[in-house]
């Protein structure tokens, strides 16, 4: 087990007994550019429901990316990826959306939105994806707080949270419309050791939970201490550990 303040976690995030191994993620042969640049090549990754993935690398090796690729962000300019029932090869501009509200994100960076109070904030993005009804609204928001230990802070605005606060909201929100699959690109990159890793104890208490992570990071301590399934990127290709 691992403990981390009132969280203790298992140390399998992958394969659990009487977990469904559904495949969220599947690339094959994939190559991604950025520019005419060739990021990476030869991607060959599968990711099932609950794992809990590391992807590390240094800063520009391939990490950002790899996840920006998932979401529609960057196309596939070879071979064959697939996100649940989405090939993202060509992947038309209209079912875009759609795929990412299967996606929850988590920033480096939190992108709340700073002219608006937490709530407001995730009210924003439920009524964005299609939420209509107040109540539900509402509780779905308590909901989605409680789970990353936030249900006090409904009224504060971003700049009076300190950055693990604001983390645990931005987490918060990729959780609003209970996705399979939470992105986490350098979550804990604007924190301090301490916070950072109740950011990756909170995040490996989602994945025991069914949801699959993918967390880049080019912090090595978190994952010596947090264990998960690692890939590398380097040479412009993915390496698995």
């Amino acid at each position: 087990m691992v403990s981390i303040g009132n969280i203790r976690l298992p140390f399998n995030f992958s394969n659990r007994p009487g977990m469904v191994q559904e495949q969220l993620v599947n690339y094959s042969n994939v190559q991604l550019n950025r520019e005419e640049n060739i990021i990476l090549h030869n991607v060959n990754l599968s990711v099932n429901r609950g794992d809990f993935l590391y992807v590390i690398g240094k800063v520009g090796s391939g990490k950002s990316t790899l996840m920006k690729s998932m979401y529609g962000e960057l196309p596939i300019e070879e071979g064959s990826a697939r996100v649940f029932d989405y090939e993202l090869a060509g992947i038309k501009r209209r079912l875009i959306p759609f795929l990412r509200r299967k996606i929850g994100i988590v920033f480096q960076d939190f992108q709340l939105l700073i002219d608006r109070s937490v709530e407001k904030n995730l009210e924003f993005v439920l009524r964005a994806t299609g939420w209509k009804n107040r109540r539900e609204i509402r509780d779905r928001i308590n909901e989605v707080l409680m789970q990353v230990g936030m249900q006090n802070k409904t009224y504060k605005m971003p700049h009076e949270l300190s950055g693990g606060e604001q983390q645990r909201i931005v987490i918060a929100r990729a959780l609003l419309n209970s996705p399979a699959l939470i992105l986490a690109d350098e979550p804990t990159g604007n924190l301090d050791p301490e916070t950072g890793s109740q950011i990756v104890a909170l995040l490996q208490q989602i994945s025991s939970r069914g949801t699959a992570v993918i967390m880049s990071t080019h912090n090595y301590s978190i994952v010596q201490v947090f264990p998960g399934k690692i890939i590398r990127c380097e040479n412009a290709s993915l390496v698995e550990m």
